[in-house]
């Protein structure tokens, strides 16, 4: 069962621009902090900040690779985030942000290299 505590963090860690802009990110699949850092034009401890808050209500889990973090959405978290989840995309679609930022997405994907982060 989900408390009122829990719900109210999960709409905690949707309030901040930032924190959507790397939801919508991961929306494409699991991208490791230098991926979101480089298309976020962000340090990447305000990136790796708003990656814990997002952890923190239970949005996204994390794998460690060596010395690289990789993220991904939360598919096993609470069925209230899953039904927000299955939504994003399509409610986030229309923000101009958005596509800007998984346009840009797209291209850093293309043109790095494969040993930018392990594994991926």
């Amino acid at each position: 069962m989900l408390y009122m505590k829990q719900t109210a963090q999960s709409f905690k860690a949707l309030v901040d621009e930032t924190r959507l802009r790397i939801l919508v990110l991961l929306t494409e699949g699991e991208l490791c902090v230098c991926d979101m850092v480089a298309v976020l034009e962000l340090p990447q401890s305000t990136v790796s900040r708003h990656l814990s808050y997002l952890k923190n209500a239970g949005w996204v889990t994390d794998r460690r690779q060596g010395l690289w973090v990789h993220y991904q959405l939360n598919k096993a978290g609470s069925p209230f985030q899953g039904s927000l989840l299955s939504n994003l995309p399509r409610q986030l679609a229309g923000l101009s942000q958005a596509g800007e930022d998984l346009d840009k997405l797209k291209r850093h994907l293309q043109t790095r290299t494969k040993s930018a982060c392990a594994g991926n």
